[in-house]
């Protein structure tokens, strides 16, 4: 059992990166149940040892069922890009109803993002917000993980981080702005323990162990690739512009202002509480490079 505590975990995005990883990590310890919204999503999980399930995790019932016998959930679902199709009050509030309503249930430890607030002017940013509250106000113990950008081996934040500094050219939207990327690995050590302590804060945010601006993120990973990069900054209110055009033309935009603001949001975290209470010793930002981006493609 994950630290004697439990025997059966829930985990809804179960399909993403860090939800195959949190799965290699609990199996060995207690069952695992994978909650996924499609065919596609429970394939990518074969052979992993969770018992995968299907479901709308907007439906109440749908999430019972997939979560009998559980006792513990590591709520991993969300979006930063809102469609026509998948609303943020859909995908953050409403799986946070449906969590709150789960019989049986002892804790809960929320995935949400550096820079969620309820008085934010970015839509995705209150909308986890709102989500955490709602968990929060639901009677079961519950421990929010606020991270900022992700990396780990293969996923997406390391593909395009490898993209931009590949070169000999590459763009981004303010490249002054300042990045705090933690280790996948680190998260998921940090989830366990949030799982393990009883005495573990309602709210933690973590990071990597420095901070740093796009500009030198984008120059430290070319050196890892042994390339250089010339890297042009773009004014991020030319992207906003853009990004209203998307919206106004697509219902399924490939890039929202609200994305562009979750994206944009200047991390500084002080990570020492975090690592104090969770026990935690958190890997340094060139090793972490080395591991996502020297083998981009290597399983987790």
């Amino acid at each position: 059992m994950v630290a004697g505590m439990f025997e059966r975990v829930l985990i809804t995005g179960a399909n993403g990166h860090l939800g195959r990883r949190l799965i290699s990590r609990l199996r060995r310890d207690c069952e695992v149940v994978a909650a996924v919204r499609s065919e596609r999503a429970a394939a990518m999980l074969e052979g992993m040892g969770a018992r995968v399930c299907m479901v709308d995790y907007g439906d109440s019932d749908a999430l019972a069922n997939a979560a009998a016998g559980c006792e513990a959930a590591v709520h991993l679902a969300g979006i930063i890009r809102e469609t026509a199709a998948n609303r943020y009050a859909d995908a953050h509030e409403g799986t946070a109803r449906a969590l709150c309503r789960l019989g049986g249930i002892r804790c809960i430890v929320y995935l949400s993002v550096v820079g969620a607030a309820p008085d934010s002017p970015n839509a995705c940013l209150a909308s986890k917000a709102a989500a955490e509250s709602l968990l929060l106000s639901g009677g079961t113990a519950v421990r929010v993980l606020r991270v900022p950008m992700v990396l780990g081996e293969g996923d997406y934040a390391s593909l395009a981080l490898g993209r931009r500094a590949s070169g000999p050219l590459s763009f981004t939207f303010r490249a002054d702005s300042f990045e705090q990327p933690v280790y996948a690995g680190d998260v998921v050590d940090a989830v366990a323990a949030l799982l393990e302590r009883a005495d573990a804060p309602e709210f933690v945010e973590l990071a990597g162990p420095e901070r740093i601006t796009r500009r030198e993120l984008t120059r430290r990973a070319g050196r890892v690739l042994g390339r250089r990069t010339l890297l042009v900054s773009l004014p991020i209110a030319a992207g906003r512009v853009l990004a209203a055009v998307f919206e106004a033309l697509s219902r399924n935009p490939p890039v929202t202002r609200a994305m562009l603001g979750v994206l944009d949001h200047d991390d500084d975290v002080d990570v020492t509480l975090a690592c104090r209470n969770l026990g935690l010793e958190l890997t340094g930002l060139d090793e972490t490079l080395r591991r996502c981006l020297a083998s981009p493609h290597s399983n987790p």
